[in-house]
């Protein structure tokens, strides 16, 4: 058996059971091995989107999932979405076919590729480590929850391996909770019972299993808020003290609550400038506590007065168990519909020609099922579905802008609607976005996924529109002609509609009472008269 076959069954065994990728000759065995042991592989048109495929797979199943590409430009292609993935965290595991040879014209120096991005570099080395090497990068995948490379020059991938045996590994255990110290207990406990006012603000850390739970018995406890960054949006989607996303996204009367309070705790939650508004929406006089059960986490974007290393549901569960009276808090009177932007209410800008976003936005949360699992693209659009769609829980949300690129959010997607087949998928994206991934429209025909894709287009790259045109700067670099998307996606194989009002989402509501058999996109002619609320706020992070 040669080393290529070796890898791929092992990689398999050792519990890697979605892969990702577009096969050249590099990547051609190993990929093959890997379906012949049980993984399932998906082809994507282009490795960008593959790459991006798979970071929303892992986000959303919570398990570790593979990118498979060829030597070279296959690598180089995919940098985008490994950027993103390295950037979030998320456990991806890259499988690039390597070139050592230095006058090959697919030569490049991939480890320092992936280092220069935020991923982590290992290396098949010969055909008796091969199969520990491949167990050892998945492991770290887990337990480091890193982007991880692993190169296969081209040289090893054919020689032999000897021991057939060992293909046959077990999955890596679990990574193991974090429990907190004692003394990170209590002081999370003392910040609690001075507290009056807290708010509690919940990351991608409290996406792990029991979190939601733990966080909201705590917070019943304290008589604390509930808010979450982006990635955790959806968390506490039921829940009445809910104040949905934090920062630039957060309603007015949100933003005024956790700008109100006397203690905010982030539950594996960064806090950065987005969701902390700068550091606007956190008062002078405000405690900030962060939980985290990575040590070098704490801290890294404010200023905090108190870091608890520790899993977020240990920690909660812990603090409970503290004791003290239960408390009011911050639930003298109930938040009210206000902390959602479509109770806010607006002014309906559409046109004879062009709909609101707003509006769009509020018609097709009430058309399409709640189960949904929805994927944004970046852009200026990108509030109106994050604010306006609502999601069933974390899982129904995927957002992958730690990178900020334009162009992922159909491919982000694809995976998480096949992380979640019981769900329809929804991606919103703007019409740069749509543009440039749409080399994957085939792929969402091809699966079979019967997915809504919105585009709100605005012949443009709205946020610069709209950024430097108050200026008078000229927008010829960043305005273009109509385009008629729906068209193309029909050439694609999707059913189509033009949206420029209301009226015209029929189309949208038949298509989700029929059979839906094939996939459905919404080219929606949006108003673009003025930026985003949120667009400024975005600016002013570059």
């Amino acid at each position: 058996m040669k080393v290529a076959e070796a890898v791929g069954r092992a990689l398999t065994a050792a519990g890697v059971e979605q892969v990702f990728g577009v096969v050249g000759s590099g990547n051609f065995h190993l990929t093959n091995a890997m379906v012949a042991a049980g993984s399932r592989y998906v082809a994507a048109r282009h490795e960008g989107g593959a790459a991006t495929m798979a970071d929303a797979y892992a986000r959303t199943s919570g398990t570790v999932a593979a990118l498979s590409v060829h030597q070279g430009p296959g690598l180089t292609n995919a940098l985008t979405g490994i950027t993103e993935a390295a950037k979030s965290r998320t456990p991806l595991l890259v499988l690039a076919a390597e070139a050592t040879r230095r006058t090959s014209n697919f030569h490049v120096d991939q480890g320092a590729l992936a280092e220069a991005v935020g991923a982590v570099t290992e290396r098949v080395t010969s055909p008796h480590a091969a199969v520990e090497q491949a167990r050892a990068a998945v492991r770290r995948t887990l337990h480091e929850r890193r982007t991880v490379l692993l190169n296969l020059p081209l040289d090893v991938q054919v020689l032999d391996v000897q021991d057939t045996a060992a293909i046959a590994v077990a999955p890596p255990p679990p990574r193991a909770a974090v429990e907190p110290s004692e003394s990170d207990v209590s002081a999370l406990t003392a910040a609690l019972a001075r507290s009056r006012r807290p708010v509690f603000v919940a990351g991608r850390g409290a996406r792990s299993p029991g979190a939601r739970e733990a966080l909201t018995v705590l917070a019943d406890h304290h008589g604390a808020l509930l808010a979450t960054s982006a990635v955790a949006h959806g968390l506490f989607h039921d829940n009445p003290w809910s104040l949905g996303v934090c920062g630039g996204f957060a309603a007015p009367l949100a933003a005024e609550l956790v700008q109100g309070a006397d203690l905010i705790v982030g539950w594996g939650c960064a806090l950065t400038l987005w969701t902390t508004r700068h550091g606007r929406l956190i008062g002078p006089d405000a405690t900030v506590v962060q939980v985290d059960d990575d040590v070098r986490a704490l801290g890294v974007h404010r200023e905090i007065h108190l870091g608890v290393v520790g899993d977020v549901a240990r920690t909660a569960r812990r603090a409970l168990d503290a004791g003290g009276a239960p408390r009011e808090g911050y639930r003298a009177a109930p938040v009210g519909a206000q902390v959602r932007w479509r109770e806010v209410g607006h002014e309906d800008e559409s046109t004879r020609d062009r709909i609101d976003p707003r509006t769009l936005s509020i018609a097709l949360d009430d058309i399409l099922p709640a189960q949904r699992v929805v994927g944004v693209d970046s852009g200026n659009f990108m509030g109106y579905p994050t604010a306006y769609l609502s999601v069933p829980d974390e899982n129904g949300f995927c957002f992958t802008q730690a990178f900020q690129s334009i162009g992922l959010g159909l491919a982000t997607t694809i995976g998480a609607a096949l992380a979640r087949p019981d769900r329809l998928p929804v991606a919103a994206l703007g019409d740069g976005g749509a543009l440039m991934g749409a080399a994957e429209l085939e792929t969402v025909r091809r699966l079979g996924l019967p997915m809504v894709v919105v585009v709100y287009d605005d012949e443009g790259y709205g946020a610069e529109v709209h950024h430097f045109g108050p200026d008078g700067f000229p927008l010829g670099t960043v305005t273009f002609p109509p385009t008629d998307i729906a068209a193309i996606a029909r050439g694609h194989g999707f059913e189509a509609v033009t949206v420029r009002s209301p009226a015209d989402l029929k189309a949208v509501a038949d298509w989700v009472a029929g059979p839906r058999s094939a996939p459905l996109l919404v080219d929606a002619k949006v108003t673009a008269d003025h930026g985003a609320w949120w667009l400024e706020e975005a600016f002013r992070g570059h």
